[in-house]
């Protein structure tokens, strides 16, 4: 089981995501982005290259796409709320969406 991050954790983590366009859901505790892209190609892409790594890391996004548009979510179920995977991936996604 992962567990939910610490206080020490979630201020250090969280801004800079934050401040790359995540948002963070307080009710749910989860963050959560939209990424655009040129096409339904690429963004299809993006997410093929995502799954990828999140299957590397066995934690998996709440995510949909729609045309050039993806949405995701991320949270860790188990531990009730955000882990040290949810930044990890989160910091993957906006790497690999570059």
């Amino acid at each position: 089981m992962t567990d939910r991050l610490t206080d020490t954790a979630r201020a250090e983590g969280l801004p800079p995501l934050l401040a790359a366009g995540w948002t963070h859901d307080g009710e749910r505790d989860a963050i959560s982005k939209t990424y655009e892209f040129r096409n339904f190609i690429e963004a299809f892409g993006f997410m093929t290259r995502a799954a990828l790594h999140a299957e590397k890391l066995n934690h998996h996004p709440e995510w949909s796409n729609v045309y050039r548009t993806v949405n995701v979510t991320l949270t860790t179920h188990d531990a009730g709320g955000l882990s040290m995977l949810d930044l990890k991936l989160a910091s993957r996604l906006d790497t690999l969406a570059k």
